[in-house]
């Protein structure tokens, strides 16, 4: 991409978007093309294909998405399903008319079945049933991957996809009833923190093992495949490494500074359990996680007293 060249972020505002604005005009990229959802629904249609008409964007990110934890994806279906769907193939095709020269979809990793085999490798989509748990987020992403193959096959598009892993970070969700795990996990203990409480509750058995990659990275990871991957099979993003949710508590509950008792609830879902990614392709590309886990911790639970709390 050349420094000028006009980029369209879709979801500058989400963590993933906004990490990518912010590294883009760190390198010096000085034409970034973002529009608030309140000036742009890309749910609708001729609104998108007008913007694009208009703006003429040369490389699309599509970091925009319904997203959500658990909780949401099971109270919510319809909209996870629904909404993630039009998003996607309206900014796709709207992509297609301007002759956009490149477009980076963003999926995720609960694309994959939920018993795979670990480390889940890319060729494991769509070998076996989801978790269902998040299924409807997962369908619609899914849908992304093959609709920017299709557009690759029929019209010759350069449409890639990338599946990070569980990330965090500044500008994430810290909404209990919406969140994933480790904002939610911050929101707990800083709260258990703040009045004192004598234990924070847990959903599940801590048992599940996630990896989790920091939103800068994800960025960087990002541009990377917008410079150099051409390719139509996806690629997964992460850190090669996980730890279960009881660990991941105890590094979150030390970072607050909580000095409470930790109560898990079995009756609630655990979810996967377990979502370890294989990263061989994104390292053989030249990519590899440069942030520490609990370094990321901290930084992001400082924003979160900077900004959210």
């Amino acid at each position: 991409m050349q420094k000028s060249a006009k980029i369209y972020v879709a979801g500058h505002r989400g963590m993933v978007g906004s990490a990518i604005c912010r590294l883009l005009s760190k390198r010096g990229f000085s034409n970034i093309l973002t529009v608030t959802s309140k000036d742009l629904d890309l749910r609708e249609q001729q609104a998108v294909r007008d913007y694009f008409n208009s703006e003429q964007p040369e490389y699309v990110f599509l970091a925009a998405a319904r997203v959500g934890g658990i909780q949401a994806n099971n109270d919510y279906p319809a909209d996870f399903l629904y909404q993630n769907l039009m998003i996607e193939a309206n900014v796709i095709e709207a992509a297609k008319r301007v002759d956009v020269k490149k477009l980076l979809f963003l999926g995720s990793t609960c694309i994959y079945p939920k018993h795979a085999p670990q480390p889940l490798k890319e060729e494991y989509l769509l070998t076996a049933p989801l978790e269902k748990t998040n299924e409807w987020y997962a369908i619609a992403k899914i849908a992304g991957i093959k609709l920017c193959q299709a557009y690759r096959q029929q019209y010759g598009s350069n449409y890639i996809s990338a599946m990070p892993t569980n990330l965090y970070g500044p500008d994430d969700n810290y909404d209990l009833e919406s969140s994933h795990v480790l904002p939610a996990l911050i929101r707990k203990f800083h709260d258990a923190s703040i009045s004192n409480a004598e234990a924070v509750t847990i959903w599940g058995t801590g048992k599940p093992m996630r990896e989790f990659l920091h939103v800068d990275d994800c960025a960087a990871a990002c541009i990377l495949l917008m410079d150099e991957y051409n390719g139509s099979d996806i690629v997964n993003l992460g850190v090669g490494k996980d730890i279960s949710i009881a660990e991941l508590a105890g590094i979150v509950k030390e970072v607050v500074g909580y000095n409470g008792k930790i109560i898990y609830d079995p009756s609630r879902p655990d979810g996967t359990p377990r979502k370890l990614v294989d990263i061989s392709k994104i390292s053989d590309i030249g990519w590899h996680a440069g942030i520490d886990l609990e370094d990321g911790i901290k930084s992001t639970y400082q924003w979160f007293i900077d900004n959210a709390a």
